[in-house]
């Protein structure tokens, strides 16, 4: 341990956490409709959310949209084996893309499963995907030669899961 105190939320703090849960009010203001229904100054509101975020206790506030209400019923899942020296600079790389909405590293499960490096792909057709997904491999082959050794693409059938986690205090 470097000597630094980890930084706690304190009840005002799980308070705030407990409210954007389920996400932001669907308003023009978000966050002074949050602080209104929490009875708090929009500052406070503010200062809270950026002293979780940069302490690392929220990783992040994005849009989560339900892609299938849009139109883009073909969501897949590509998976690669890269060599472990360049993913991530491959999954920035992939994360950029337009048609990829999330990205990430995972472990490797061997012998079964090879695989360390995930992208969600999303278009209307499922010949979208796997034609952007064959782009993709083509663009890494050339800028990292026998870097990605393997992909697949595995197309989802419904929705697991629509919700950021859900906290129990």
């Amino acid at each position: 341990m470097n000597g630094e105190v980890p930084f706690v939320p304190d009840e005002r703090d799980r308070r705030l956490m407990l409210a954007v849960e389920g996400g932001l009010p669907l308003e023009v203001r978000p966050y002074h409709a949050l602080a209104e229904r929490l009875g708090w100054m929009p500052e406070e509101v503010f200062e809270r959310l950026a002293r979780l975020r940069s302490t690392g206790v929220i990783r992040r506030i994005a849009a989560a949209p339900n892609h299938y209400a849009l139109g883009y019923v073909a969501n897949g899942m590509s998976v690669w084996d890269v060599d472990d020296e360049y993913v991530d600079d491959i999954g920035r790389w992939l994360a950029e893309q337009g048609e990829v909405s999330h990205c990430y590293r995972r472990p490797r499960a061997l012998p079964l499963w090879h695989y360390n490096l995930f992208a969600m792909f999303h278009a209307r057709e499922r010949v979208e995907v796997e034609r952007a997904v064959a782009s993709a491999a083509a663009l890494l082959a050339a800028r990292f030669p026998e870097a990605v050794r393997a992909h697949e693409v595995l197309f989802s059938s419904r929705i697991l899961k629509k919700t950021g986690v859900r906290l129990h205090f």
